[in-house]
């Protein structure tokens, strides 16, 4: 990616304070690249705040399964490793007796022989928490609990907040929906003004594209720095702004539309038991898979059945860690969800009559439609859990390698700076304005309406480039008074 602000050599004589570039009324795809040397810089410059704060909280992120097993250890690993875990009955009996306050909500198996087992209870004063009882498998003794969030230590669901809405709620989620609406375009301008530019026979080489020019003093060699960074980081960068986005809330519930659309969301598992009569108002339909809203309001089941809809579902082929979720009421199955987020990936479901012993509904990941299947594993990607340690080292490679850029761009801003003594400036001149009207009829015929889509599609997307157009044709109008002003001085 390069920097708008790098246009012209270092030392060249900056247009004045007071003047304002003159606009060429000629119309080329030259003005397509200038217009997006201006939008590559107002992004750069009043994005790349929230897009550093964002790689910085990632990065912190990646590490949680480390940090988590360095504060939590003793809760979520056993002392010694067994031969044999004792039954689900036994290890829910001895959490109940350790904490028989709120109601089961679900039981999660030990990932790996080390893991503890996870006795999730619901407590109405914990609101969308739970209370999570760690029990060692192979003697029932109970480690430990914690307050967690959709099986999240306290430590990773505060980094997780951090991350997604820096602690301030709702309102604090408009920044990193921000930064992922705004990633793509940034990459995808300075991949254009990088490998699109024209200047000298090293442009055209691969090698002048990936690689920065050592050879490059001053504002050049940063320039290079930041754009060869740029392209590397190029695909991961578009993969985390998509994910990203996927989850944001206004762009998320688009997504989410086009997934209805497109038949492409996963499939729903059918809890209903077979000859059942279902409640006039079923309040926990459609939440029977995420552990802790089932049974929140119920007594609590026979701890003897979360053995016997393990059995079930291990018998139809559902391996690996699972969660046990009871019935949401009396016309409701049981249900077995496999929890298996490291590749390959294991998310098959099974709705378990427990009473006669029997599976009365089945979803298969395999059976996912393409774009559910993108979406789940885009999610466990982003959140650097899909290829264990390869995708926490890559992910953590991605936010330093966005710090660098970020880096380097602002940069070159303060080294494009006027130095001359009697024209100081902290920062360099934003390129001139008015490269719209320099574009070809066919990109304003066809951009404009595109542009509008893409605001429905991402609406924070739209919003602040409308607000950048406003604050745009605002410092246009200011400038053009103040030079009127200085014309019609008598001192001028």
């Amino acid at each position: 990616m390069t920097s708008t602000i790098s246009r012209q050599p270092h030392g060249d004589k900056p247009p004045t304070a007071t003047q304002e570039p003159a606009a060429t009324t000629g119309r080329s795809w030259q003005g397509v690249r200038a217009l997006l040397v201006r939008l590559h810089f107002y992004a750069g410059v009043f994005v790349a705040p929230f897009l550093l704060v964002a790689a910085l909280t990632g990065l912190l992120y990646t590490f949680t399964p480390q940090l988590d097993q360095l504060v939590y250890g003793e809760e979520l690993s056993v002392e010694q490793v067994g031969e044999t875990p004792r039954p689900l009955v036994e290890q829910i009996a001895a959490a109940r007796n350790a904490h028989p306050e709120g109601t089961l909500a679900s039981v999660i198996t030990p990932p790996g022989p080390e893991d503890t087992t996870r006795v999730v209870l619901s407590l109405p004063e914990l609101g969308d928490k739970q209370r999570t009882v760690f029990v060692d498998p192979y003697t029932a003794k109970v480690q430990g609990e914690l307050t967690t969030w959709f099986g999240s230590t306290p430590l990773t669901t505060w980094l997780d907040d951090l991350h997604r809405n820096l602690h301030l709620g709702e309102t604090g989620r408009l920044y990193s929906e921000t930064a992922a609406s705004w990633l793509w375009v940034v990459v995808t301008g300075g991949l254009i003004l990088w490998i699109g530019r024209s200047r000298g026979q090293r442009a055209r080489s691969a090698r002048g594209v990936l690689m920065p020019d050592r050879s490059a003093q001053g504002v050049r060699r940063t320039r290079s720095l930041h754009a060869a960074t740029g392209v590397w980081l190029a695909l991961a960068l578009f993969f985390l702004s998509a994910t990203g986005l996927t989850w944001s809330h206004y762009a998320g519930e688009r997504f989410g539309q086009l997934l209805s659309a497109a038949n492409g969301s996963a499939p729903e598992l059918d809890t209903s038991l077979p000859g059942a009569t279902p409640p006039a108002e079923d309040e926990h339909a459609g939440h029977a898979e995420h552990g802790g809203a089932a049974g929140g309001e119920q007594t609590d089941v026979d701890p003897a059945a979360f053995d016997s809809a393990l059995e079930v579902a291990r018998d139809t082929g559902l391996g690996g860690t699972v969660e046990i979720t009871p019935p949401a009421d009396p016309s409701s199955t049981w249900v077995v969800a496999q929890n298996d987020n490291t590749w390959p990936v294991h998310y098959d479901r099974v709705a378990v009559d427990v009473q006669n012993s029997e599976v009365t509904a089945h979803t298969r990941w395999a059976d996912y439609p393409v774009l559910a299947k993108l979406s789940k594993l885009g999610v466990q990607g982003h959140m650097g859990i899909l290829f264990g340690i390869v995708n926490q080292i890559l992910l953590a490679a991605v936010a330093i390698g966005l710090m660098s850029v970020i880096f380097w761009g602002y940069r070159m801003w303060w080294q494009r700076r006027p130095t001359r003594a009697d024209r100081r400036a902290s920062f360099g001149k934003a390129p001139a304005r008015g490269a719209w009207r320099q574009l070809p009829l066919p990109v304003l015929i066809l951009g404009i309406p595109a542009v509008i889509a893409l605001g429905w599609a991402l609406p924070v997307l739209g919003v602040t480039l409308l607000g950048f157009v406003l604050a745009d044709v605002a410092v246009g109008l200011i400038l053009r008074r103040r030079t009127a002003d200085v014309v019609r001085s008598p001192g001028s």
